[in-house]
């Protein structure tokens, strides 16, 4: 009781302590912590100091306009591909299933390049409605009309995605090489161009999904069990399963259409968060979103550091989260069959 006592204060603690130290990380200036703890005491009119010059200049600038909506909008975007992630997991009973298996990533991608190419819509809005046109593109395929299996569902969506993707590549090879640089970063994983209007556009999908999967998270156990199993307590397992789907959908294409495609993280973090607190959804639901947001942002703040030019956050998860898989295949002996 007293471990998991300390590791639920892990969670709590360990964002907080990141996403203060992640205010000081930057190629442009530097900065000391007690110099920050300056300027958030003034910020927030704590700090009654007679030095006031530390108000002035372009580290306000930097430090509010620039680093913490990219620190916020990252730890949002983590804490939303790790729970869904989680979510799709335990729905499929299948340790493979990720945010982008069902074609939300594809379809978001193509949705985003049309906008780049045709701006009849907003980049996010586009790459938003085509990300949930993926989802129920691969729902009424998977539909043989009378009823929905989930493996028939994980096959649809990799046509769905095959679809979408190579749509994306005759876009590609139409577009002109300004827009065709544009299109290949962004399904790299784009955090440079964090803002506040992107944190804004983000929060309330995002949080509002995250809600409505921390309220039903015990009955994702329920479905980790098998229908037979939730349909024995009273629940109805293919209503709650849409619902389910929906909210991942929403949490995960409002992310991807923040920042683009940042591959494996949805699969991973999910395993990670298992692996410390057991497969009680209960618990794992809060530990995806604390575990999801803090490892995105150390992974964004290491980016950042070890070169003096970005980097798209999708390559370091891919590099990153390809061997730690393995590792963590090997080390618990995934169950591939369940």
């Amino acid at each position: 009781m007293i471990l998991q006592l300390k590791k639920l204060l892990l969670l709590v603690i360990l964002p907080l302590v990141l996403l203060l130290l992640s205010l000081l990380i930057g190629s442009s200036q530097h900065i000391g912590f007690i110099e920050l703890c300056q300027r958030i005491g003034l910020e927030l009119g704590l700090y009654k100091g007679n030095d006031t010059t530390v108000l002035m200049g372009s580290m306000d600038t930097i430090l509010w306009q620039v680093r913490l909506p990219r620190i916020l909008l990252t730890f949002m975007v983590g804490a939303a591909l790790a729970s869904s992630g989680g979510t799709l997991q335990a729905i499929f009973r299948n340790p493979i299933v990720d945010p982008f298996t069902l074609g939300i990533s594809s379809g978001a991608a193509f949705g985003a390049a049309l906008a780049m190419l045709f701006p009849l819509l907003s980049v996010n809005v586009s790459a938003f409605l085509f990300g949930v046109c993926a989802v129920a593109l691969t729902y009424f395929v998977s539909n043989a009309g009378l009823k929905t299996s989930i493996i028939g569902m994980v096959l649809a969506g990799m046509v769905i995605s095959g679809v979408f993707t190579a749509m994306l590549t005759l876009l590609q090879y139409i577009s002109d090489p300004y827009k065709l640089q544009a299109i290949v970063q962004w399904t790299m994983g784009n955090l440079h161009t964090a803002s506040w209007s992107k944190v804004q556009n983000a929060f309330l999908p995002i949080v509002i999904g995250l809600i409505i999967l921390i309220l039903l998270r015990w009955k994702l156990n329920l479905l980790a069990l098998g229908d037979q199993e939730a349909i024995a307590v009273g629940v109805n397992p293919k209503l709650l399963k849409l619902v389910m789907i929906g909210v991942a959908t929403m949490i995960t294409a409002s992310a991807v259409a923040a920042v683009g495609v940042i591959s494996l993280f949805g699969l991973i973090v999910p395993h990670i968060s298992r692996m410390i607190f057991g497969p009680n959804n209960n618990i794992v639901v809060w530990a995806n979103i604390s575990i999801g947001g803090t490892f995105l942002l150390l992974i964004d703040d290491f980016s950042r550091a070890v070169m003096p030019f970005e980097i798209p956050i999708g390559v370091f998860t891919m590099i990153i989260g390809a061997p730690l898989f393995i590792y963590l295949m090997r080390r618990n002996e995934i169950n591939w069959n369940s």
